[in-house]
């Protein structure tokens, strides 16, 4: 009995994750960064008209499976999804490759990101008024540093990375931040944390970060086996689905 009820529900969440993929229409989409032409993974609704906007930005790792899982989530809730390729078509799969290519420079990074934002608000089923970021580790500090520089974001959502305390970076900030941090992250602390919000809340920037105790650096992460904390992985899509939801839709 035990057998068969754990099958039926292995069957309905196998329907559900296929009729989920179902409503994300996926391409790989070229586009302009200064004189390269670059390439990233678009992840689109499956409903008409315009759309709210996102610009996914990639863990140290490159732009893997996981990331594209994410972009499709994003599309499954009426977002235009567009997870960059900041390592042209390079994906690590161990820490010492990753540690590589993270060390991209990051002029051409954030020519990356603005070339996205343009992307994304010249296609007629985005609304270019409604386009924010996210990202993880890496990634993470990356969104804001798109945020810093690109006054039009309209929401920036930060998992685990860095993030600045200087005055004169944090009021460039003109999106919402939401941040997800874990308490237990050695790289990204704590203390590193609330140094942030109390810069971002000194120059009366909107931000709401949470940390979450007994969790560690990429705990929304499957593949992180030690590391990844379910339960917390959930509480930190549901913050960005409320986030973007206010501050995109």
């Amino acid at each position: 009995m035990k057998i068969r009820s754990l099958l039926l529900v292995l069957a309905a969440l196998l329907s559900l994750t296929i009729s989920l993929e179902a409503a994300a229409k996926t391409e790989t989409v070229s586009y302009k960064s200064g004189s390269e032409t670059v390439s990233g993974y678009l992840a689109l609704p499956d409903s008409a008209g315009r759309h709210p906007a996102i610009v996914v930005i990639h863990e140290w790792w490159g732009l893997n499976d996981w990331v594209k899982e994410q972009a499709q989530k994003f599309a499954q809730q009426g977002y235009v999804a567009l997870a960059v390729d900041l390592y042209r078509g390079q994906v690590a799969s161990d820490p010492g490759l990753a540690h590589e290519l993270s060390r991209v420079p990051h002029d051409r990074v954030l020519r990356d990101l603005q070339a996205a934002f343009d992307y994304l608000a010249s296609r007629p089923d985005v609304d270019p008024a409604k386009i924010g970021s996210v990202g993880w580790c890496m990634g993470g500090g990356f969104s804001l540093l798109l945020a810093e520089n690109e006054p039009k974001l309209a929401a920036c959502a930060v998992n685990y990375g860095t993030m600045p305390t200087d005055p004169a970076i944090i009021q460039k900030i003109q999106a919402p931040v939401l941040g997800n941090f874990g308490a237990e992250d050695h790289g990204i602390t704590p203390d590193a944390v609330h140094a942030f919000e109390s810069a971002m809340k000194a120059d009366g920037k909107t931000i709401d970060v949470k940390v979450y105790d007994g969790a560690g650096h990429a705990f929304e992460n499957p593949n992180n086996k030690g590391g990844y904390r379910p339960d917390a992985a959930a509480d930190a899509w549901g913050r960005m689905l409320g986030f973007f939801g206010k501050t995109l839709k």
